[in-house]
């Protein structure tokens, strides 16, 4: 029976045990900054391993940095002891129901840094697509502080944009001397840790302007690799005249696209339009369908250059510097296929038959996305408008360019993250591609509580950080999908479960037992915090387990004790106090893959010491967890 750590995975260990795995003989110890021997690589050994060239000091190499890279780098892998409480009042069941906890859907509010973090373990490697809209750093934006040493005197006079649990926002204005540095140190260690979260098919997207896009596809090129970059998307989103520029009138942003493998990840194909098929006719009633004729030549000189006959008798051959594109055998076998089309007359230069049916029955997607297909700004501000019945939020996105985006990278039980949610256009366009194509995609959408401004009409209308808007309008989404799609919608999913990014359920004691004093052993009794539920336990366990927290989740009574059962006898979990050996005993019985209680729930020592032999006996496969 081992302990759950219950905190989230140190990367830099993670990576350490990579490369030890790989080189054992790169392994040495070493003393540290604090006078104790620790395990470290020697970077000799590993020279000699991977038997190339490596650059160090002052030799000049290409590189991109900034300051504080290297603390970037270090807050991407440091642990934290933090955990998700549920919010069932405020989460919405999959059939709309306000209240409901039964959706597949996640709604996490809290710095995306700490909530990536503690993503890691139950989604790494099962993110099939990811979208972020981030600060743009147009000198107005606010970017994430990840830096929370100051005490509350500074942290007010530097900011004022926080909520209750300490997270909070700078505006990062061009007169700071750290203008692009703090933006970098934003967003490198939340890719880093995205990344980790993509599936070897997986995709992001993200969205950006011209400040900042040459950094960002810096810092992509690092953590993603320059060979997995795909492309960068241009999206037109501006429709009408714009006379006021200085310079040019500017109509687009940019999102730059990077696969995981990018020889894994493809995007799916468009379907052609009315107008693609219009061009297919079918004149001389092929039995085949429609079909469009193609040149029949190609460029340059090779031995295919023979005469050609007509059914009228007129001969051809191909044009100076050209040849036709099959030999004379398998003109003969196209010519009697019927392939060969010389006009209406039968005399005209003879061309081939493509078929609409044996084309690609779809189209790639152009690397310009124009508003006529995705939407422009002032229809995302319209839209979103009469959906929510006021203009509470600031340069939404089109839920059409987000339909897009999700329709080329993703199937149709893909797993779509977005960690920089704002008014959660994301989540919507997810609901409205499963009720368009029957799909079962989920989403998890993650926003910073950042408190509106007290003038604003958001503020004004009851909304007081950009989470209740996201809410609010995923809310108002699912049912006006499912009211527009009666007969489709049935079982969509439009709900979604609240969970809060808070500081763990464990108190301190937990993580250093070895620092507790005799007479603080008291403390050891009961090292859960007493404000927390067995709810909150139980998500805290999941994550640590790596248990997806879409999981079904069913409470159920076993010899008199609450029990929680996570996916269908995959994870069953009691914190109730007094545990006998009786429920033990019948939950072995039903040979959970695993099983996790509070340390000091058994009734007795009797209970303490059988635990092990009851599931020895009953379900040795059960991998047993205490907290």
């Amino acid at each position: 029976m081992d302990k759950l750590k219950m905190h989230t995975p140190n990367l830099a260990d993670e990576n350490f045990r990579k490369l030890a795995e790989l080189f054992p003989n790169a392994v040495t110890e070493t003393i540290d900054e604090d006078g104790r021997v620790v395990r470290a690589i020697d970077a000799d050994v590993l020279r000699q391993e991977i038997a190339t060239h490596v650059v160090e000091g002052r030799q000049e190499r290409y590189q991109f940095t900034w300051p504080d890279k290297r603390r970037a780098i270090l807050t991407a892998n440091a642990p934290i002891n933090k955990t998700l409480r549920p919010c069932p009042a405020e989460s919405v069941g999959r059939n709309g129901a306000p209240g409901g906890f039964d959706s597949e859907n996640l709604y996490i509010e809290g710095d995306n840094l700490e909530v990536l973090k503690l993503l890691q373990e139950t989604y790494l490697g099962k993110i099939k697509m990811i979208y972020i809209d981030p600060p743009y750093n147009t000198g107005n934006d606010f970017v994430y502080e990840d830096d929370f040493a100051e005490d509350a005197g500074e942290y007010l006079a530097n900011s004022g944009q926080y909520d209750e649990a300490g997270n909070r926002l700078v505006q990062n204005t061009e007169s700071n001397g750290r203008f692009h540095t703090d933006w970098l140190n934003m967003m490198y260690p939340r890719l880093k840790l995205a990344k980790n979260l993509l599936c070897d098919d997986g995709v992001i997207f993200v969205s950006i302007d011209d400040n900042e896009v040459g950094n960002l596809k810096r810092i992509c090129d690092e953590v993603f690799g320059t060979y997995n970059f795909i492309d960068t998307l241009v999206w037109k989103k501006i429709y009408g005249g714009k006379v006021d520029s200085k310079w040019f009138a500017h109509y687009h942003d940019y999102i730059l696209v990077y696969a995981k493998n990018k020889n894994n990840w493809h995007p799916r194909l468009l379907a052609r339009t009315d107008e693609a098929k219009s061009r297919y006719k079918n004149i001389d009633n092929d039995p085949r369908g429609p079909w469009k004729s193609a040149d029949f030549t190609g460029a340059g000189s090779t031995s295919t250059t023979y005469v050609i006959t007509s059914p009228t008798g007129k001969q051809f051959l191909p044009p100076d510097g050209k040849h036709w594109i099959a030999s004379k055998a398998n003109y003969e076998k196209l010519a009697a296929d019927k392939r060969i089309w010389f006009g209406v007359t039968g005399d005209s230069f003879p061309s081939i038959k493509r078929f609409l049916s044996e084309v690609k029955q779809g189209v790639p997607q152009t690397s310009i996305l124009d508003y006529t297909e995705v939407g422009h700004s002032d229809e995302a501000n319209r839209k979103l408008k009469d959906l929510l019945g006021g203009n509470y939020f600031d340069y939404p996105k089109p839920v059409k360019l987000l339909y897009r985006l999700c329709y080329l990278g993703t199937q149709s039980d893909s797993i779509i993250l977005d960690f920089f949610s704002g008014s959660a256009t994301t989540a919507h366009a997810v609901m409205q591609l499963n009720a368009e194509d029957g799909g079962h995609r989920k989403f998890i959408m993650v926003q910073l509580p950042e408190k509106t401004a007290e003038k604003s009409e958001a503020y004004k209308a009851g909304y007081k950080n950009i989470c209740e808007i996201g809410k609010e309008r995923i809310r108002r989404a699912g049912a006006k999908i499912k009211e527009d799609n009666p007969l489709t919608t049935q079982g969509l999913d439009v709900g979604f479960r609240v969970l809060k990014c808070d500081e763990s359920n464990m108190k301190p004691v937990y993580y250093t037992p070895a620092e507790t004093e005799q007479g603080q052993m008291d403390l050891l009794a009961d090292n859960i915090k007493e404000d927390r539920t067995p709810e909150d336990l139980l998500f805290q366990i999941m994550l640590d387990m790596g248990v997806e927290l879409s999981s079904s989740i069913e409470v159920t009574e076993i010899a008199g004790k609450k029990v929680f059962d996570v996916g269908h006898n995959f994870l069953l979990a009691c914190f109730d106090r007094n545990v006998t050996e009786e429920t033990v005993t019948e939950v072995a019985k039903r040979k959970p893959s695993y099983f996790a209680m509070r340390d000091s729930s058994m009734a007795d020592d009797t209970v303490a010491a059988n635990f092990e032999q009851i599931f020895r006996t009953y379900s040795p496969e059960t991998v047993r967890r205490v907290l």
